[in-house]
């Protein structure tokens, strides 16, 4: 029987406290609370076409804005699934999506090379898309990127309206997510021997 791929995380500041827990290989089943409801749409969302399980909970400074919700979880997540992806042997390690949503269409390449280093351009247009400022999306694919240690660039390459623009952008990175995890052998993918 295979160990699960799956980690936990616990981060606690003076500014938020989160609860993560990811399973990789899982249905897509999630269960997110932040405090914020599209950002909860956009990780469960995440959660969904990625097929990771995911439970995120928040408690964060509301009163004061939304930034450090949004950084948070994004470490919370990304230091999961860093985790959760252990060595990295096996690894398919490279995973490409382009998603559409009506009009919007975004583009997702990721590389789990153990090197961070986040390219995000959404090109959003308003300040805030429900309770979320539309940089603290840009800041979640950052923060993700460089705790979950992997090279991560996504682009939006159409769209009119920003609420499809930055969830096509969420969509197409589970789906190059989905592919980059997949498991494909007993090696290290890399030239190295080392991830």
């Amino acid at each position: 029987m295979t160990t699960p791929r799956a980690a936990s995380r616990q981060r606690e500041t003076k500014e938020t406290r989160v609860e993560c827990h990811l399973t990789l290989d899982g249905s897509g089943q999630s269960e997110v609370n932040t405090g914020l409801g599209f950002y909860d749409h956009m990780l469960s969302t995440l959660a969904r076409f990625s097929r990771f399980n995911l439970t995120l909970r928040c408690v964060g400074d509301l009163h004061v804005d939304d930034h450090h919700t949004a950084e948070d979880c994004a470490l919370a997540l990304g230091e999961c699934l860093n985790e959760a992806l252990g060595d990295r042997r096996g690894l398919r390690r490279f995973g490409s999506a382009y998603a559409p949503l009506d009009e919007a269409l975004a583009r997702a390449v990721v590389d789990l090379s153990g090197r961070p280093w986040p390219e995000v351009s959404l090109g959003l247009r308003r300040e805030q898309i429900g309770a979320v400022a539309t940089e603290n999306l840009t800041h979640f694919f950052n923060s993700f990127a460089i705790a979950g240690r992997m090279s991560l660039h996504v682009d939006v390459l159409k769209g009119e309206n920003d609420h499809h623009r930055a969830e096509s952008a969420f969509k197409a990175l589970a789906l190059a997510l989905r592919e980059a995890v997949a498991v494909e052998g007993a090696e290290i993918p890399s030239e190295k021997g080392v991830l």
